[in-house]
């Protein structure tokens, strides 16, 4: 299904939200499933890796953390073709945890090194797109990301000033749960403080055009179990490493 309107929005403002696109017992069984993982990690688990009481950690591939409706949505996946072309695949799955005692974050851009770093402010369609959902709801009180609108068609020394400076205001994004963000990674942005008790987890699915590569972050294994249970079109979406 081609939706015209957010393929608009996010080609004009740099994001746009699906509301309510994914089935919520799929994010609650998501979620039910990785709160004992992401507990651990905080117990036991490395330093905050993304700022002050702030973690990223790869997502697991074993059911129901994995779920073909987040990779897979014809919607969201229809978007993200549009957006791009018709052969992305996707490369990174990953949760952002801010806890109580993070902090706002500098406006920044993902994967900031240049596609071409001779030309580093070349206008150049998208080769990439986050696609994000909660595995809670994401409000004002436990650290909403805020995006500044129109800034991934800017350079971005400019976009900074005209940020810092309130040229361009920053928009707060809350989701419900079931609701996707999809946002181009060059658009500023920057993680809010959480204020609850409560982890704040984000998740994200990374899609590239098929001949880009980075190995920016960490991945886990798809179980060889789950890769045969997909068919042959989802496996052409799925770059990640199989369990040996």
């Amino acid at each position: 299904m081609i939706r015209a309107d957010e393929l608009i929005e996010l080609q004009d403002k740099g994001y746009c939200v699906l509301r309510g696109i994914l089935p919520r017992p799929r994010v609650e069984e998501c979620r039910a499933a990785f709160w004992p993982i992401l507990t651990d990690h905080l117990e036991h688990g490395p330093e905050p890796n993304r700022g002050p009481a702030r973690h990223f950690l790869p997502m697991p591939f074993e059911p129901p953390c994995f779920s073909p409706e987040f990779f897979f949505h014809p919607d969201v996946l229809g978007l993200v073709r549009n957006a791009m072309d018709d052969r992305v695949v996707a490369d990174q799955w990953g949760c952002d945890v801010p806890l109580l005692g993070s902090q706002y974050q500098g406006f920044h851009v993902d994967f900031a090194r240049p596609l071409f770093p001779e030309s580093p402010n070349l206008p150049l369609p998208p080769h990439m797109l986050a696609v994000s959902f909660g595995l809670v709801r994401i409000v004002s009180a436990n650290g909403p990301i805020e995006i500044a609108p129109g800034t991934h068609g800017i350079p971005k020394e400019e976009a900074l000033q005209a940020v810092e400076s309130g040229a361009i205001g920053v928009e707060p994004v809350p989701l419900e749960m079931g609701d996707v963000l999809v946002r181009h990674p060059w658009a500023l942005h920057r993680g809010t403080p959480n204020a609850t008790d409560e982890p704040r987890a984000l998740v994200t699915i990374r899609y590239v055009r098929r001949w880009y590569a980075d190995g920016s972050r960490e991945v886990n294994p798809i179980p060889l179990a789950v890769w045969e249970r997909l068919t042959e079109d989802q496996r052409r979406v799925m770059r990640f490493p199989l369990e040996g």
